[in-house]
């Protein structure tokens, strides 16, 4: 699994180009070094899904980051963006941040996207080589790469609300924790 770091013993920082196999397999190009996050979720999607001893299969993935900075430009800091690849799990989610007063915006991982994190070097690269925007669905993307076929998976990009800012409705000041009272509804269901 790779390990995020800083200091002197940041593997990558200086180093854009180097190629990483992920822990499922495919190398990993590396084209930004501030897009590591992404990497380590993608390495902790593939444990808990093949590696993890748990005592039920994982059939349902929901993770919650910062992200993307391209999700704020794109949604601002009022709501966050949430794709994946199942409708039904987006949609009970979007509804479950209605009610507790953390919207989510259901976002696209269309072709484009996915062709934009394939690699010439390497099977995949960490931020889309093309140039034509779309950097929270290119990261969305990515990491659709590292869930299984048969695993729902849903991705609540929180860049904009989960980072602070002044207080929102039921969101305190700074950093809220947003997504966690979404989390707590959806499961209730």
């Amino acid at each position: 699994m790779l390990r995020s770091l800083v200091g002197s013993e940041m593997c990558i920082r200086d180093s854009p180009s180097v190629i990483l196999r992920s822990l499922k397999g495919p190398t990993v190009e590396i084209l930004n070094t501030d897009a590591e996050g992404r990497l380590v979720l993608a390495d902790v999607m593939t444990y808990i899904q093949k590696k993890a001893k748990l005592e039920k299969k994982v059939d349902t993935i929901i993770d919650v980051a910062t992200l993307t900075g391209a999700v704020v430009m794109a949604l601002g800091e009022k709501r966050a963006g949430v794709f994946g690849n199942d409708p039904a799990t987006i949609a009970r989610l979007i509804r479950a941040g209605s009610r507790v007063g953390e919207p989510l915006w259901p976002m696209p991982i269309g072709a484009e996207h996915s062709k934009g994190v394939e690699g010439n070097l390497s099977d995949l690269v960490n931020v889309s080589n093309r140039k034509n925007g779309g950097g929270a669905c290119t990261a969305a993307a990515f990491l659709n790469n590292f869930v299984e076929p048969s695993v729902r998976w849903a991705h609540m990009d929180i860049a904009g609300p989960g980072c602070g800012g002044k207080a929102n409705g039921v969101l305190p000041d700074g950093a809220p924790g947003f997504g966690v009272q979404t989390l707590v509804d959806y499961f209730r269901i």
